[in-house]
């Protein structure tokens, strides 16, 4: 599970995408059972903008591409609602 820092903007992808690589690769060598569940947790994310979409579609995009379920969970409600609002939703699977 990756735990999202409490601020991800603009500045803050590189270094968010960079621990999220570090988790897929701690899965893949703790197991080589494909299709194990892969988490991101929002709930100490207070801080954000588009930016938090972009990573957690990015996230399923690399959890995906490894054989890997991505699911988030805990998200704030007004990054719910921003994806909701650019129609994003459907594609963050909630655990």
């Amino acid at each position: 599970m990756l735990l999202l820092p409490a601020v991800i903007t603009h500045a803050e992808v590189p270094h968010v995408l960079d621990l999220f690589k570090q988790t897929l690769e701690q899965a893949a060598s703790a197991s080589e059972t494909t299709g194990v569940m892969l988490t991101v947790d929002g709930s100490a994310l207070r801080q954000f903008d588009s930016s938090a979409l972009a990573v957690l579609l990015e996230c399923q995009r690399m959890a995906r591409a490894r054989g890997r379920a991505f699911a988030v969970q805990s998200l704030p409600p007004r990054l719910s609602e921003l994806a909701r609002l650019y129609g994003v939703d459907g594609l963050l699977q909630s655990a």
